[in-house]
């Protein structure tokens, strides 16, 4: 789809239209530019008087045209009772002799047993009647409903392969707005439902793309709010995720808001904001989502171990093929390492690695990441880390530096208990650089109780270092240079020295050093 100033047109079109009534035509266009600007209210009214228009022209094939987008926004606002009877109503106009109309209108009514929950009933008609479309719009909304059903039918991918032909059209052909924004949301969606996150990283970043090239669109909207934060999260932009998810929590209807809950609880805990995270978290169950495994992740950081076990136990008991048990014998592994409880989590590691697919890098870097977690803790830290490396590795190709940085820290607890202080050193360093940048305080404080005292004064190995540069007289830059550290890292070193050894500036630190001879300690 070529650039368009959508601002320009609205504005030209209500202009129009506030000194004399659009003809039927227009009406549709403004429509469409409504929809695209995000003015989501004003869109059924304007296709319901570009039908009666086109009505009382004898346009019937314009009028059916009108009537079918009507029914198609009012289906993705969730009326579904309006929807059913303006279906109804186009259905009565559709002349004999032409098939593509028919199939036209038998797609939205294979949409609505859809929406309605009967993807069983919804597959074959959108199947019986894609032949019939001839215009790349109603090609693509064919092969979209016939994803979509293939996926809540749990035949994940068929479901991806049949999303790739409607994005061949979506991405080679003249498709409106309104159906090319569902289609990528549609996407990105059976991506990351299938854990296929580079993929759906690399279609959010088309359709970013697209978005791009639309003058005014607003480029986000409820369920591809949800994906947007959860991609977000993903790269580590948590400010952004939880900006994305707020907005979903306010344009999705009752009934579908609970996903966008549960993903702004999930974005919350991972950011260390706990109370915040158990309000999202009651939000998102009361609108009927399952808040596994988030919920028992924070009840275990607030202690509550039987809540946790509880809530994940019923969940992974509830439904053998649930999407989302990856997530869950994560959360199970998580909580038995912390809590002492080993077997649990060498059982959930092992059903975790049987679920690990070979397309899917994120559930075999998920796999790794757990089984050398275990390993770690039963004292096996030569086993332990070269799945560790191999997660690390998958992180870092996924762009997930959260997830990468947290391997880290295992693989340094693996190497102080091989002995290998320098290669401990480092991995802690590195993980501490990703968590400042993230803002990740509680995994920070975290980091700083692992770290290694020395000689009794609490002072790790690296804090050592620094002291003795320090001493020298050196500044923090002058400090980062000589031990390859970034400058933020050595001014939280500095704090940390001053705290621990009772001291209130860079002078008394030097002659605690001196009087130490930490300055011959190298």
């Amino acid at each position: 789809m070529e650039q368009h100033d959508w601002p320009a047109e609205y504005a030209e079109l209500t202009a129009a239209d506030r000194r004399a009534p659009l003809p039927p035509a227009d009406l549709d266009r403004l429509a469409v530019a409504a929809f695209v600007l995000g003015h989501d209210d004003e869109v059924a009214a304007y296709r319901e008087r570009a039908y009666a228009g086109h009505v009382a022209a004898g346009d019937v094939v314009a009028a059916i045209r009108s009537g079918f987008w009507l029914g198609f926004h009012l289906q993705k606002q969730g009326e579904l009772g309006r929807a059913a009877g303006w279906q109804a109503r186009i259905g009565r106009l559709v002349p004999d002799g032409v098939p593509e109309l028919a199939g036209l209108v038998a797609m939205a009514d294979a949409a609505l047993l859809m929406n309605s929950g009967d993807a069983a009933a919804a597959l074959p008609l959108f199947e019986q009647n894609m032949g019939r479309a001839t215009e790349p719009d109603a090609i693509v909304l064919g092969a979209l409903g016939r994803g979509n059903c293939l996926a809540m039918l749990g035949r994940g991918a068929e479901a991806l392969t049949a999303l790739d032909e409607a994005m061949v059209h979506v991405t080679a052909s003249r498709v409106g707005p309104e159906v090319t924004g569902m289609a990528y949301c549609s996407v990105i969606a059976r991506c990351l439902d299938q854990y296929d996150i580079r993929r759906a990283q690399e279609w959010t970043q088309a359709l970013t793309g697209w978005c791009d090239e639309q003058s005014g669109l607003v480029p986000y909207r409820g369920a591809c709010l949800v994906h947007r934060a959860q991609i977000l999260q993903f790269r580590g932009a948590w400010s952004d995720a939880a900006d994305a998810a707020e907005d979903a929590c306010r344009r999705l209807p009752a009934g579908t808001v609970g996903t966008a809950w549960y993903r702004l609880a999930e974005v919350e805990r991972q950011r260390g904001r706990y109370d915040s995270a158990e309000r999202a978290y009651v939000a998102a169950a009361a609108d009927g989502v399952d808040v596994q495994p988030g919920l028992a992740l924070l009840r275990a950081y607030q202690g509550q171990v039987g809540a946790a076990v509880a809530g994940l136990e019923r969940a992974l008991a509830e439904d053998a093929f649930a999407p989302n048990r990856p997530m869950l014998l994560a959360a199970r592994v998580e909580i038995g390492i912390t809590w002492n409880d080993h077997e649990a989590a060498r059982k959930a590691a092992s059903q975790l690695n049987e679920l690990a697919r070979a397309d899917s890098p994120y559930l075999q870097a998920l796999a790794a990441y757990c089984e050398g977690a275990v390993r770690v803790t039963c004292h096996d830290p030569q086993g332990a880390i070269p799945l560790l490396r191999r997660a690390w590795t998958l992180w870092q190709r996924l762009e997930m530096p959260y997830e990468g940085a947290q391997t880290r820290l295992l693989v340094a607890r693996a190497c102080r208990e091989l002995g290998d202080v320098d290669a401990e050193q480092m991995e802690l360093d590195g993980a501490r650089t990703v968590f400042e940048r993230l803002g990740a305080v509680e995994q920070l404080t975290a980091l700083d109780q692992l770290a290694r005292p020395f000689d009794g004064t609490g002072l790790t190995p690296r804090e050592m270092e620094v002291l003795r540069v320090l001493a020298t007289g050196a500044t923090n830059r002058a400090i980062a240079n000589e031990l390859f550290l970034s400058e933020r890292t050595v001014a939280r070193h500095v704090s940390n020295i001053f705290g621990k050894l009772r001291v209130g500036s860079r002078s008394a630190a030097t002659v605690w050093a001196l009087e130490h001879g930490v300055n011959r300690q190298k």
